[in-house]
């Protein structure tokens, strides 16, 4: 089994693009195959360099790695000319002179007429006199592949047979006027080149899979075996785009994803196990995997869905690997995890593992361990707490009493703020509420015992001074 993945290097690279080259890579894997690497980069106004690098970084990410390549068309331009100049020389192709107006005009026609859906042709047969004066008067060809009449099968491991009427394709472009190939024509050539024996894509490519059968059988190509992906859709069933979140991989790399979870998600996209298994290792996708069990229907993405699987992953990590990425993730973002000993921040990282679905969750969750106490920002929820009657006076004894504590434990914290609660008879709730939107600026954090005691007596002392002065 030879596969491959071809994006264009356009912009970045989405969760469609990535769902299919990992279960192009999936297979390749489960069969001891190869998975092959090629950016197909003839558009050469919108290729840049930089989208060919974002690619290339988030299927490494994803620990998409390939066999071969990556194969950049732009560097085979002299291969595809060969085959274009077969076509023409066995009259399977010809030049065309038609100007974009002349099109215009032909595709209003053709919108009228039922009887010609597409490019009538109208080139074929010129002659070398109206070639030259086409060319002497400014006119740059392109050139058409000749479709003959008749119907084109399509057969499709996931949709089975589809089948096409010719006519309605029409004489289409494989060379457009500035050299470059179609990318119908340049796809063919590579995937026979390179001995692709499966072509699974978008189904977003099924109106070009008919094209593409015909130019391989024009040059006596040997077929892959097609295979059409469902189409991915948000929650509200209209295609995926950016207001259903973000659809790039560098995003989810951003916001603090694991590799690992989104792996797994992209896999669940239009695919299932015969048990609806949720989580799934890497090893384990290799195994189940299977193109009869992707589904003809739409897939829906579902950002919720994602951050669960993603905050279950991090619930399964062991706490030395977690800390390791929370801190590179903070180090990234904030570089602040130099002010906490290491020892301190292992115990941060163990008092949010539960509460957190991505690293980015962390870091803002948690973003009032890593804070002077000048820059903490309250949230106007807390500060109603902090301003209500007679929340003064207990933040003043709450103060005093933690500042006299000789141990500065959980426990040691807990037992203390009991005791004032029982002088005051008030409930704990009372001193508890005010005292976290005190520390931590919110009304919602992990246990506050735990809260104090990784923060110290120095700083909660602080932020206690700061709201009494305020």
């Amino acid at each position: 089994m030879r596969v491959r993945f071809a994006p264009a290097p356009t912009g970045y690279l989405h969760l469609g693009g990535a769902r299919t080259a990992l279960f192009n890579w999936l297979l390749a894997k489960q069969h001891q195959g190869k998975f092959i690497l090629r950016v197909e980069d003839t558009d050469i106004k919108r290729s840049t360099q930089e989208s060919v690098q974002v690619i290339l970084d988030s299927l490494n990410w994803l620990g998409i790695t390939w066999d071969e390549g990556p194969y950049f068309q732009s560097e085979r331009i002299h291969i595809y000319k060969e085959y274009i100049e077969k076509l023409l020389q066995e009259n399977k192709a010809y030049y065309c002179y038609c100007t974009p107006e002349e099109l215009k005009a032909q595709r209003q026609e053709a919108l009228e007429s039922p009887d010609r859906p597409a490019y009538d042709g109208r080139c074929q047969n010129l002659s070398l006199a109206q070639r030259q004066e086409y060319e002497s008067g400014g006119r740059k060809p392109v050139v058409r592949f000749q479709i003959l009449p008749g119907m084109t099968t399509v057969n499709d491991l996931i949709r089975g047979e589809l089948t096409f009427d010719n006519k309605l394709l029409g004489d289409f472009i494989i060379l457009k006027s500035d050299g470059m190939p179609t990318y119908n024509f340049a796809c063919i050539i590579d995937d026979a080149l390179m001995e692709i024996t499966h072509v699974i894509r978008g189904e977003d490519h099924i109106s070009n899979t008919p094209r593409q059968i015909l130019l391989s059988q024009a040059l006596g190509f040997k077929l892959p075996i097609f295979a059409h992906l469902p189409l991915i859709l948000g929650t509200d069933k209209t295609p995926l785009s950016k207001r259903h979140g973000d659809v790039a991989i560098g995003h989810y790399i951003q916001e603090g994803y694991l590799p690992e979870a989104l792996v797994n998600y992209l896999a669940l996209l239009g695919w299932s196990t015969s048990d609806s298994q949720q989580i799934i290792s890497g090893s384990e996708l290799v195994v189940k995997f299977s193109l009869e069990r992707v589904s003809k229907n739409p897939a829906i993405f579902d950002l919720e869905k994602l951050r669960w699987l993603n905050g279950e992953y991090i619930k399964g990590l062991d706490i030395d690997t977690l800390t390791g990425l929370c801190g590179k993730y903070l180090n990234k973002i904030e570089n602040r995890k130099s002010k906490i000993e290491n020892r301190k921040f292992k115990e941060i990282v163990r008092l949010f593992q539960e509460r957190m679905r991505t690293l980015g969750d962390f870091v803002e969750r948690a973003r009032f361990f890593f804070v002077d106490t000048g820059s903490l920002v309250y949230e106007p929820e807390a500060m109603t707490l902090l301003t209500k009657n007679g929340v003064s006076e207990i933040m003043e004894q709450v103060k005093t009493k933690l500042s006299q504590l000789s141990s500065f434990t959980p426990d040691s914290i807990e037992m203390c703020i009991r005791r004032l609660a029982e002088e005051l008879r008030i409930k704990a709730a009372d001193i508890i509420h005010p005292l976290r939107a005190a520390l931590t600026g919110s009304k919602v954090s992990p246990g506050i015992f735990e809260v104090v005691a990784l923060l110290g007596k120095k700083i909660v002392t602080e932020r206690i001074s700061k709201v009494l002065k305020n």
